[in-house]
């Protein structure tokens, strides 16, 4: 269940949860459902249920396992903050997590209501950054929730864009992450709306990284931004 990651802003990924169901826009092409389906085809243990939420105690004390210090995205393939798992399992998680020193873990959920709920109960490390992804600007109080977590590293994850997001407040954001749907029925990105997003981080000096253009051939569409990538990372507080 810990694989090497072609996400451009981490490692690996770890999914003690796995399936999930839609709450908003962003959510309508889930490449993780596709996935799901392709894997369970493919024989995969961990999916025989395809895209039902699923939780994996035997994958629990995986990260415990791994020597090397690596960044870790946690649940890539669901939301650990689903309606559907119980709250023990959620502090079986974030209990590796802090056990797990060597390894900063990247969580990220649409479900900022629920996050905010449990944030008064979750055993926050240092090495453990929160996020939320924001799609348009119907979806931003997902942010306000965020900064009110005891989070030590809190970032966005802006993808997949599908409108402007004039006027951000950053404040106590870490770190922000801009990218464009991919695959066959992706939505458009527009320029303007990345390269404005791009200026609020410099001005509020945030850290930027621009995943990708994405669009029906993401490799072809590349990562350039005004002609250079961005792959700012979160100054990590000692």
């Amino acid at each position: 269940m810990g694989t090497l990651s072609a996400i451009e802003w981490t490692d690996a990924t770890w999914n003690p949860v796995t399936g999930c169901s839609k709450i908003s826009l962003g959510c309508r092409n889930c490449y993780a459902e596709s996935m799901a389906v392709r894997l369970r085809a493919m024989g995969q243990p961990n999916y025989v249920n395809a895209f039902k939420l699923t939780l994996h105690e035997h994958t629990l004390e995986l990260p415990l396992r791994w020597k090397s210090p690596q960044n870790v995205f946690v649940n890539s393939m669901s939301d650990l903050f689903h309606e559907d798992v119980p709250v023990e399992f959620i502090l079986n998680v974030f209990d590796v997590m802090r056990r797990a020193t060597r390894h900063r873990f990247q969580v990220l959920t649409k479900r900022s209501v629920r996050l905010l709920d449990l944030d008064p109960i979750l055993p926050w490390a240092p090495n453990i950054w929160m996020g939320v992804s924001v799609e348009n600007g119907d979806y931003t109080f997902r942010i306000d929730h965020l900064r009110r977590t005891h989070a030590a590293i809190k970032f966005l994850s802006l993808e997949p864009l599908l409108g402007p997001l004039p006027n951000l407040d950053l404040t106590g954001i870490d770190w922000v992450i801009v990218g464009g749907e991919s695959g066959p029925k992706a939505r458009p990105m527009r320029a303007r709306w990345v390269m404005d997003i791009r200026d609020q981080c410099l001005r509020a000096d945030v850290p930027f990284f621009f995943k990708q253009w994405g669009g029906t051939n993401k490799k072809k569409a590349g990562r350039l931004l005004d002609g250079r990538t961005w792959d700012e990372m979160p100054r990590v507080r000692t």
